[in-house]
């Protein structure tokens, strides 16, 4: 593997695509890479882990999104690193190294989905498949200054990828150009070409905002004249999104009373969200890999073996609490976004400021986690579709903003990120130029 030509993004290179078809196929001259917890046919899915690999045999069978993107005329050209056992933000991978952020060079990558988000973003390919289960999608498309996209829950097969946690895994994809981001998805989620829908409404989440070590008005003044300029500024509306979810969802009492939500610097009810998130992901990580990692003892780098550690201590407590905030914030976020044929758009930061310094002390990144897992588990506990765009540099630093819609809504979102792109980059470099 030549690391140093592919930004160290590469498990392995190879060649994949389907015979040639005398139709234009709506994927023709793309080339993609596949995070390496998707199966391919012939191929060891790794995990992100030697030991993994060591005790697994070659997949028989393709995933689906990945055949999908092969039938639709894109070429694979590999299987790109992770987070081992897809169980990190970060993208730090001690056996297979870590793949160099594009965007920041001295900055992780984010992950788990590291590799693919590197490969997009050093122009490596024209799009990635990965995963996302608490962020392995959205949090390496901010870090590395690219578009990626988070379906719906159950949107798209996941069907031959390694689970990690069923209740929240989604199948996502990156990429550099929105026309291709929507092609992608077109074929990915079987979408029929459709007009756009202007949106009915588009909510500033101000308080997710305020969780941002970066100024509020550098995310969100480029989404805001963007909007005015395309469709008038009548569709804004501002909320205080902690408030308005610890009304509606009751049930998150449970997890507000355990002291587990007392962060100085995080929403309460936010916080209380990601802790239910962890809850059921922990549960289900265990009923997943938890014999396996018993059998082999695998070697796990820092930070990954705590988490797996934890994880294997889950018990089934307060698992139906979980699925009843599952079901009461979607049905809240469903009437804060409109009625049923409406199309509202919730707009949040992907993260809450730069990208952490590689190998970064994890005591200094306690708050960082906590706010990331926060603004996650909107969309990972309603189920929503979540796109992060870029919005350039701020202190040398890649900044983004997110775009969440109803469950099931992807391809209006995926059409309303490219209507709105150009418009919101030429507004991104207007704020780079004020010295933002």
């Amino acid at each position: 593997m030549a690391k140093d030509t592919d930004y160290g993004a590469f498990m392995e290179k190879f060649v994949l695509q389907q015979s040639s078809s005398p139709r234009e196929l709506p994927l023709n001259s793309l080339t993609f890479a596949v995070k390496d917890i998707f199966d391919v046919d012939g191929y060891v899915t790794g995990f992100g882990n030697p030991d993994w690999a060591r005790t697994h045999p070659a997949a028989t069978s393709t995933a689906p999104a990945v055949l999908a993107v092969l039938r639709g005329g894109a070429t694979c050209v590999g299987k790109t690193v992770l987070d081992e056992m897809a169980y990190s933000m970060n993208g730090e991978n001690k056996h297979y190294g870590t793949p160099k952020n594009p965007c920041a060079p001295d900055r992780v990558p984010g992950g788990s989905s590291s590799g693919s988000a590197v490969a997009v973003g050093a122009k490596l390919v024209d799009f990635s498949l990965g995963t996302d289960t608490g962020g392995s999608v959205r949090i390496p498309a901010s870090h590395c200054g690219i578009l990626g996209f988070r379906t719906s829950l159950d949107a798209i097969s996941t069907h031959g990828v390694i689970p990690m946690s069923q209740s929240f895994d989604s199948v996502g994809w990156f990429a550099r150009d929105p026309m291709i981001l929507n092609r992608v998805g077109r074929v990915l989620l079987q979408l029929p070409e459709v007009d756009p829908v202007i949106p009915s409404q588009i909510i500033i989440a101000e308080d997710c905002f305020q969780l941002s070590t970066i100024p509020s008005d550098r995310v969100t003044e480029p989404l805001l004249k963007s909007v005015n300029k395309l469709f008038g500024g009548d569709l804004v509306k501002h909320a205080v999104l902690g408030d308005y979810v610890k009304e509606k969802v009751p049930s998150l009492k449970q997890f507000m009373i355990k002291g587990n939500v007392d962060q100085e610097y995080n929403i309460p009810s936010l916080a209380a969200l990601a802790s239910a998130v962890q809850l059921l992901l922990r549960y289900e990580f265990k009923n997943n890999h938890g014999e396996w990692i018993s059998t082999v003892k695998p070697d796990l780098g820092p930070g990954i073996s705590e988490r797996v550690r934890e994880a294997l201590r889950a018990t089934d407590e307060n698992l139906d609490v979980c699925h009843s905030v599952k079901t009461e914030l979607r049905a809240a976020l469903n009437a804060l976004l409109g009625i049923i044929q409406d199309f509202g758009v919730l707009a949040i930061p992907t993260v809450p400021g730069p990208p952490p310094k590689l190998q970064s002390d994890p005591i200094t990144l306690v708050a960082f986690r906590a706010k990331a897992s926060s603004l996650q588990s909107i969309a990972g506990v309603s189920g929503f579709c979540q796109v992060s765009i870029p919005l350039g540099m701020y202190d040398n630093l890649p900044v983004a903003i997110s775009l969440l819609a109803k469950h099931g809504s992807d391809g209006f979102l995926l059409n309303f990120v490219e209507i709105l792109y150009d418009t919101l980059q030429e507004e991104v470099c207007i704020a780079e130029k004020k010295g933002y």
